[in-house]
């Protein structure tokens, strides 16, 4: 039976039906950003019960973050990592961490969340220096696919013995898709793929769901 756009739509309405159930301060997050009027492009519930059964199989100490928006994948990395997580969350357009913040507070999750304002290319090489290598169980990268090959390199090398590297849009957005590599996002998506398969501190999958995510875990 073949793919076809309508089948694709109401596969993708089944999967966040069944699979994205959202505890009620996560989902009240996410209604908060829809009606603060912020970009949609936010991950969907069944994937953020899947970082978050990712981030409950490892030690559960530290997940780090590249791309906060409105905060919704970082609370359900948060929720996944367990009482004593804590997550450090990269942001660089200030109306977006001024309504994370907000939702971090209001949810009593402030004092576990560490929101850090700038180009993540540019705020990384200070946080690697602070947490050390080999020291994060959950790396989430979610931001300006351009940059993913940077992005990439900058964090690889934090990922704790069993911890997981997640990457999501690795093939495509909406606008742009993998099968087009003149798109410079597209290419760029393309290298970080191709690095990351070759990797040999993880074993690395593609993951065809939604616009697809990459789950290395390393070694």
């Amino acid at each position: 039976m073949p793919m076809t756009p309508e089948r694709w739509s109401q596969t993708s309405s089944y999967a966040q039906e069944v699979f994205g159930v959202e505890p009620p301060h996560i989902r009240a997050n996410r209604a908060m950003a829809d009606a603060a009027g912020l970009p949609t492009w936010a991950i969907t519930g069944e994937i953020g019960r899947f970082l978050a059964l990712l981030a409950g199989a490892t030690s559960g100490q530290l997940a780090l973050e590249i791309g906060t928006l409105g905060g919704y994948s970082t609370l359900w990395l948060l929720e996944g990592l367990g009482p004593r997580g804590r997550v450090i969350t990269i942001e660089s357009v200030d109306t977006h961490a001024d309504f994370a913040e907000a939702e971090f507070n209001r949810h009593g999750v402030a004092d576990r969340i560490e929101l850090r304002r700038g180009l993540a290319c540019e705020v990384l090489p200070a946080i690697a220096k602070e947490v050390g290598p080999e020291s994060v169980d959950v790396v989430f990268i979610d931001a300006d696919k351009e940059s993913y090959p940077e992005y990439y390199d900058a964090t690889a090398d934090l990922v704790a013995s069993g911890g997981f590297l997640v990457i999501d849009n690795i093939f495509g957005t909406s606008t742009n898709w993998i099968d087009d590599l003149s798109d410079p996002g597209s290419a760029a998506t393309d290298r970080m793929n191709r690095k990351a398969v070759e990797d040999d501190r993880f074993d690395t999958t593609g993951l065809f769901v939604r616009a697809g995510m990459l789950v290395a875990r390393r070694r």
